[in-house]
């Protein structure tokens, strides 16, 4: 198909596996998963998704992004269930990591996990996020959470910053630059929660998850090639 003739649609940012896609920031956090899982399947893994967490600007509108790419996600055996708070989110998603000590009762290979939450949502959760990084991750599974912060005050009572937090229950951080970040280091996310059995963090700002832009999705440009010392 030449570029005059190309057919563009808006599914493209969860449907296509090669070129630049139109998306949000919001969106790039909902491919995330769908990527991991293909990478997986391409392996002869069959992986699941988890995704608990409570809204809260910047990633106020997650829960809705959510819902209309229901679809993709079903299609993923991706579950979204929204918590009540920030803490049973973060506890639902520990306790996906468990996929396996059922033995052959298990459906799954593994579950990966993404939590959300904005930055007070984290200070909820520490006591969860460390008992949960502690007892580690499934082989197959992984944990990212994902936080909302407002360094600059802007819809919060007091400034929000999660590092820190994250850093005092011993998770590693990613910061995304641009969306390219959010999906790519995502994806990094997954593959050090699993090489080194822990949670890793994702700090999410509004200047990202509310900006929009094109985004490479190329199903190859990353590859990740190790072997864990935990298996």
């Amino acid at each position: 198909m030449t570029a005059e003739n190309q057919t563009i649609s808006l599914n493209d940012k969860y449907e296509n596996s090669s070129g630049k896609v139109y998306m949000t920031g919001i969106q790039a956090l909902l491919r995330l998963p769908l990527d991991r899982i293909r990478m997986d399947r391409q392996a002869g893994l069959n992986v699941a998704g988890y995704i608990s967490g409570y809204r809260g600007s910047p990633l106020g509108i997650y829960d809705q992004q959510a819902l209309l790419a229901k679809s993709y996600l079903d299609d993923h055996n991706v579950v979204f269930r929204p918590a009540v708070n920030e803490e049973l989110a973060a506890t639902a998603v520990w306790g996906a990591q468990k996929t396996g000590l059922a033995g052959a009762g298990s459906k799954f290979d593994g579950v990966l996990g993404i939590w959300y939450g904005k930055a007070p949502g984290v200070d909820r959760s520490c006591d969860a996020f460390r008992h949960a990084n502690h007892s580690g991750t499934a082989r197959h599974g992984g944990v990212v959470a994902v936080a909302g912060d407002d360094p600059l005050a802007k819809s919060s009572t007091i400034v929000c910053q999660s590092e820190l937090a994250f850093m005092d229950v011993e998770m590693p951080v990613f910061t995304p630059c641009d969306i390219q970040d959010v999906l790519d280091l995502g994806l990094h996310g997954f593959a050090l929660s699993r090489y080194a059995s822990v949670w890793t963090g994702m700090i999410a700002l509004a200047d990202m998850m509310d900006a929009s832009g094109m985004v490479r999705v190329d199903a190859d440009r990353q590859s990740f090639l190790f072997r864990s010392p935990l298996l």
